[in-house]
This record gives C-alpha cells, sequence and structure tokens, in this order.
C-alpha cells in the first residue's frame, strides 16, 4: 500500500520479513506465504534499492527453499509448492533487479544441490529473462 515510501522503512520491514521467513506456522503456512507476497510487492516498489540487501534475501530465500523441501511436517503439497512458487518468483525479482547477479551466485548452488525441487526453482530463476 506504501508504494515507493516503503524505502523508508526497509531497514525494519526487512527484519520482519526475515523473521517470519524463518518459521514455520503450521500446515497452512498462511503468514510465510503472506509475507512472501509482501516481499514480491516490496521488490517490486523498491528495486533501486534491493541490490544492496541482495545477499541477505538471498541466503533467507535459498534457506526457505530447503526448508520446505526437507520439512517433515503435515503440510499438504499444495502449500508446499505454493511457498516453492512465490519465493522462486521473488528470487526472478531479485535477479531483475540486481542486472543478474542472482543467476551467478546460484551457479555454484546449482551445482552442487542434489535435490531436484531445490534444482528447479533455482533452474526457473536461471532462465528466466
Amino acid at each position: 500500500r506504501l508504494g515507493i515510501l516503503v524505502v523508508r522503512h526497509l531497514k525494519r520491514l526487512e527484519r520482519v520479513i526475515l523473521g517470519y521467513l524463518e518459521v514455520s506456522d503450521g500446515p497452512e503456512e498462511e503468514a510465510r506465504l503472506g509475507i512472501l507476497e509482501t516481499l514480491q510487492c516490496t521488490i517490486e516498489h523498491a528495486w533501486p534499492r534491493m541490490p544492496c540487501r541482495l545477499p541477505v534475501l538471498l541466503k533467507a530465500l535459498l534457506r526457505l527453499l530447503w526448508d520446505v523441501h526437507t520439512d517433515q511436517d503435515p503440510t499438504p503439497e499444495t502449500v508446499r509448492a505454493a511457498l516453492l512458487q512465490r519465493a522462486t518468483q521473488c528470487l526472478i525479482l531479485l535477479d531483475h533487479c540486481s542486472q543478474g547477479q542472482v543467476k551467478v551466485l546460484l551457479e555454484g548452488v546449482y551445482s552442487s544441490c542434489e535435490e531436484n525441487r531445490v534444482r528447479e526453482c533455482i533452474r526457473k530463476v536461471q532462465e528466466s529473462t
């Protein structure tokens, strides 16, 4: 809702986003899905300020991908797929606003990762234009 004015609150908002991404909130994962939507909107509106936040956000999103993949909770498959899809979309947006830095950083992760679902998400980022 803030649009570009979200830039005023980026430091605080980043801490909130990171906190929500780290913690599972039950089988429906409503909070995580909501915070991924918030992150997506934030990246879209404050894209000039995102490259400096790239290391922290990239790490958090990759950890989320891994956590969702390895989670043993009774989370429905549709919710897992939605989490992976939204996290992938955030990675694609980060790549666009950082002029391809995410793709470069993910090359090593892709080659060393053996989990198909995580590799699929990384592949989507690498193939995005």
